[in-house]
């Protein structure tokens, strides 16, 4: 069993609008990789942003009385706070720079996945600049593997992903926010171990342990290789969506 991860190079800096199917199969062409059935294109959630016109200048963002409130407990520029809130569906905790919430999307993170590293605007000051997740990683992700596939002729995944962190540990991982045709969770409930035993709870994140990996070839600085190829996924390729990997609030025990 192998699993490789290829980064496909020279990704040109996204702009609103772009086709990033037809950008990823002009770079996959010129290094002759030959994409089959069974594998999957990872993406970094910057370039669908950007791709999807998701950039917006703080200097067009009026604060509201909430956003100061929290912006006074977390020392956050308010108009920040704002998009944070805007992007959310409540607050989840806060502290001196820290602003946990439950996004739209349904998982838990740091401000929104708003983010300000490698943003760029076409106007006013560059520290004004922000990136809001997509709207609908799904839907995206599934319009990149529509167009891919229809390409190569056969079936492929499609990851997106974002790097968070996580409550118990240091450091932030690569997490998937958008599927589209392979499992976010696999179940192995009553499957049998090396022994016989029965398992019982095991359930695999399967997209976020893939998205990790990817998240190491991606980096999160200047690297620029936002787009990863991976072949040798050991789960059987099915439809699948973010839903799957989003722990029910009623099952939630850390909140």
């Amino acid at each position: 069993m192998n699993l490789t991860l290829t980064t496909i190079n020279n990704i040109p800096l996204i702009q609103q609008g772009d086709n990033l199917g037809e950008i990823i199969a002009r770079q996959v062409q010129i290094q002759e990789i030959s994409p089959q059935e069974g594998d999957i294109f990872i993406l970094a959630q910057k370039i669908v942003s950007k791709a999807e016109g998701r950039l917006v200048n703080m200097s067009t963002v009026v604060p509201s009385a909430d956003a100061k409130k929290y912006a006074e407990i977390t020392g956050k520029d308010p108009r920040f706070v704002e998009l944070v809130l805007r992007e959310s569906k409540s607050v989840v905790r806060t502290a001196y720079n820290t602003l946990i919430v439950e996004h739209k999307l349904g998982f838990i993170s740091a401000n929104a996945g708003i983010d300000h590293s490698n943003v760029r605007g076409s106007w006013g000051d560059d520290a004004d600049w922000v990136l809001l997740l997509p709207e609908n990683p799904d839907h995206s992700a599934e319009e990149i593997r529509s167009f891919l596939q229809q390409k190569y002729h056969c079936a492929l995944g499609v990851l997106i992903i974002d790097s968070h962190g996580r409550a118990w540990r240091n450091g932030t991982v690569g997490i998937t926010i958008g599927i589209a045709g392979l499992p976010g969770l696999v179940d192995l409930r009553g499957t049998s171990d090396i022994f016989g035993f029965r398992l019982k709870i095991t359930q695999v994140a399967a997209a976020d342990e893939l998205a990790a990996g990817a998240s190491l070839l991606m980096g999160q600085a200047s690297e620029m290789t936002p787009v990863v190829f991976a072949r040798g996924f050991p789960y059987n390729l099915r439809e699948g969506d973010l839903q799957e990997l989003i722990r029910p609030k009623e099952q939630d025990l850390f909140r």
